[in-house]
């Protein structure tokens, strides 16, 4: 099996090797992100009624993704593990298991949104349009569902083993069919109807229905087989395994998300400037999340390929370099933004009231720390103690922490004190710092760090 791992790697070699692993994954990220873009901007030629309806169907579909994720954690920390072991045929089974669970979690949800698809934007919305146009766009789009559990399960596993330049090219071949069928049926190109929103779901079913089909034709060829077998085989206890992994990731990203939402949310309520100029300090620091995440998913496959070959020692040593490596990441991000600033600001202000670009330039400030916390939360939450099989300390602690301690403050300066609105959004970018003591000394404990792979007899 080809591995990295048959030596101990000095730390160049760790970095190069984390390079390679981080930047196919950086690329589908980013790609993912313009995938919404291009989406939200040809709906804004259907109107805005469509690009709200769209936007309020997606909030159930993103209940999907988080499962989705959650699964992919688990196929990937489990699978990381097993290639460093050096166990090809246990990987095949943990994908058959992992498809499993996410078929019946898309079959699901595909029911629900394909019969009941009014009943669902009525959560959402009470605009008769909106509930009609969501409906149409729900309906279609969760035919999407299945082909995306596929391909999310086996790209989270082809990553989880190193092989990440295929699940970049999926990206783009995807990117490529989305636009094309998403212009194609808005605008009547090549004599298709103008089908508006309900092109736009079609755009998106013919672009997963292509990642599914190109995931399940290089599975011939390569490493790791889409196995039918596999599929049906007993689990035994791998199915507890996984949905140890899984469940807390599940629940983790919920959580996350939805804190978010609320931040959101008591943001919202003190005046349109806050939210404007949040709109595009958020856009600034996602695009660096793009950069964390990549390195996060990186590390999970080191530590987790480091431990399933029983490389313990190694593995503090190349945790604690990872944990450098994004630092210095965070900080090249952090001075890229302060370069920046006076360009973004320039750019909006013409767009924006004095007062939101005011707090614009604030915030832009704000995210640098915010980048570092976040960056090395991410690498220790998502990349080290993922990577050792460790799910539940991170849901447990920032469930605390976001809910326990970030939103009372946030709500107590908005609400109890009245701070003015930029006090309030300084409160919030104070979570990530909040954490980081705590995440790091469990870091520190190493009791994260567990080699969870099986001896063929347990496997039985």
């Amino acid at each position: 099996m080809d591995t990295q791992l048959d030596k101990s790697l000095n730390t160049k070699e760790l970095y190069s090797w984390t390079l390679k692993l981080a930047l196919p994954i950086m690329i589908q990220n980013l790609i993912s992100t313009l995938v919404n873009t291009a989406d939200t901007f040809m709906l804004g030629y259907v109107g805005q009624s469509a690009m709200a309806a769209t936007s309020l169907a997606n909030q159930y579909t993103f209940v999907l993704f988080c499962v989705f994720f959650g699964m992919a954690t688990g196929t990937s920390v489990l699978c990381a593990q097993y290639w460093g072991k050096g166990d090809k045929n246990t990987i095949e089974r943990i994908v058959g298991l992992a498809l499993r669970y996410g078929l019946v979690a898309s079959i699901i949800f595909t029911l629900g949104s394909f019969f009941f698809p009014a009943q669902i934007m009525k959560l959402f919305s009470s605009s008769p349009e909106t509930i009609e146009i969501g409906a149409k766009y729900l309906r279609i789009v969760s035919i999407s569902f299945i082909f995306m559990a596929i391909s999310q399960v086996y790209l989270s596993a082809l990553r989880s083993i190193g092989k990440v330049v295929f699940p970049s090219v999926v990206a783009v071949v995807s990117l490529v069919v989305n636009i094309f069928f998403n212009a194609s049926f808005i605008f009547g190109f090549f004599g298709l109807p103008k089908l508006g929103v309900v092109g736009v779901a079609l755009g998106t079913v013919l672009a997963r229905i292509t990642e599914a089909v190109l995931c399940i034709c290089f599975s011939f060829k390569s490493g790791i087989r889409i196995n039918i077998r596999a599929f049906f085989a007993p689990a035994g206890i791998l199915n507890r395994d996984f949905l140890t992994i899984s469940l807390p990731s599940i629940g983790n990203d919920l959580i996350w998300s939805l804190a978010t939402t609320v931040f959101t949310i008591i943001l919202g309520h003190l005046g349109d400037d806050i939210v404007a100029a949040n709109a595009v300090a958020m856009m600034v620091v996602n695009i660096g999340a793009i950069a964390m995440r990549g390195f996060a998913n990186a590390t999970t496959i080191v530590i987790g390929q480091a431990l399933g070959a029983n490389q313990i020692e190694e593995t503090k040593k190349y945790a604690g370099k990872l944990l450098r490596l994004t630092v210095y990441v965070s900080l090249a991000g952090c001075i890229v933004i302060v370069v920046l600033r006076p360009f973004i600001m320039n750019f909006y202000s013409s767009k924006l009231t004095a007062q939101a670009i005011s707090f614009l330039g604030s915030m832009m400030f704000m995210t640098t720390y915010r980048m570092i916390g976040e960056g090395v939360n991410t690498c220790l939450i998502c990349g080290c103690f993922r990577g050792g099989g460790d799910t539940k300390y991170g849901f447990i602690m920032d469930t605390i922490m976001m809910w326990g301690v970030a939103i009372p403050l946030m709500a107590i300066a908005a609400y109890v004190f009245k701070l003015p609105a930029i006090w309030v959004y300084f409160v919030m970018t104070l979570d990530e710092i909040i954490k980081m003591p705590i995440f790091f000394g469990h870091f520190l404990k190493y009791k994260w760090m567990k080699n969870i792979t099986r001896n063929e007899s347990e496997l039985l």
